[in-house]
């Protein structure tokens, strides 16, 4: 069983002056807030206990639109980052709240869309760490997995000039508890950052690596720039009202996970007011 982490820290500066007053993962992504997605996701994994990593600045907006959970049959925890060092650095953060457990450590502004692939690798996790990687145009903007012909990792490299391949990592980990041991001994890059490339390349180095290659039918979003925000508003708009998917609705996640009952899903229905979100979860 994982423990969950959301990294919804650091400064939004690609989304700029849209995060110059409220956390990039508080803007909407069609009908939602954009931690609705990567929330909703790591329910569908199963995941109960989640910790928000976030700036200090932002803990009561997200505590207002969260809380505790409870409602959702979740124990959502929140703890603060004092300042951006690196997605490693939020792992170190969560350490307490993952103790021995396994954890899913998720980007808060990444929106994963046809799950399938990621609930198989987490069922089947069961030590070392686990990244998913997709293809994309762009791949010196991410992390980058080249795998062999068997699809072996064979590296991971962090925004090359000249990659290997066109697979970005995207920003889903499952990890065993001595990726606390492996983040605490890295030393910071030139940017000042606790790279959480360096924690996969311990793994991949133990060969405790797999990588996961999701297919482009899946859909993966990176909504940390205004053409990413763009595209996932609507794409998401298409999915959920054209193909009625269930995308990022984190009640009737819950419900189908059976971390409330019906009639708990029920209330929560009765709460919340007339709006386009509330139409399409119906319609779903």
């Amino acid at each position: 069983m994982f423990r969950g982490v959301i990294l919804s820290g650091g400064h939004g500066s690609r989304l700029y002056p849209a995060t110059k007053a409220v956390s990039k993962q508080l803007l909407t992504v069609y009908d939602k807030p954009l931690i609705y997605y990567p929330l909703c996701t790591l329910i569908e994994l199963g995941v109960r206990d989640i910790l928000i990593v976030l700036n200090a600045d932002d803990r009561d907006l997200f505590f207002r639109l969260l809380g505790n959970g409870n409602q959702l049959g979740l124990n959502i925890q929140y703890a603060i980052q004092t300042r951006a060092r690196g997605i490693a650095d939020a792992l170190l953060i969560s350490r307490a709240f993952v103790g021995d457990s396994n954890v899913a450590l998720i980007l808060g502004d990444n929106i994963f869309c046809r799950n399938a692939k990621l609930k198989k690798a987490a069922g089947d996790f069961e030590s070392g760490g686990a990244v998913f990687a997709y293809p994309v145009a762009n791949p010196s903007e991410f992390g980058v997995a080249e795998l062999d012909a068997c699809g072996r990792t064979v590296s991971i490299s962090e925004k090359p000039d000249d990659p290997d391949s066109n697979l970005a990592v995207t920003g889903l980990y499952l990890y065993d508890s001595t990726a606390f041991d492996i983040a605490s001994n890295l030393t910071p890059s030139d940017r000042g950052e606790l790279e959480i490339t360096d924690v996969n390349r311990a793994y991949l180095s133990q060969s405790r690596l797999d990588c996961t290659v999701l297919e482009p039918e899946e859909f993966w979003f990176d909504c940390g720039s205004p053409d990413g925000l763009l595209s996932a508003s609507k794409k998401a708009r298409e999915m959920i009202r054209e193909q009625n998917l269930l995308l990022g609705y984190i009640e009737r996640a819950a419900l189908e996970q059976s971390m409330i009952d019906e009639q708990e899903f029920r209330n929560l229905l009765d709460n919340i007011p007339l709006s386009t979100y509330k139409e399409n979860l119906l319609n779903l």
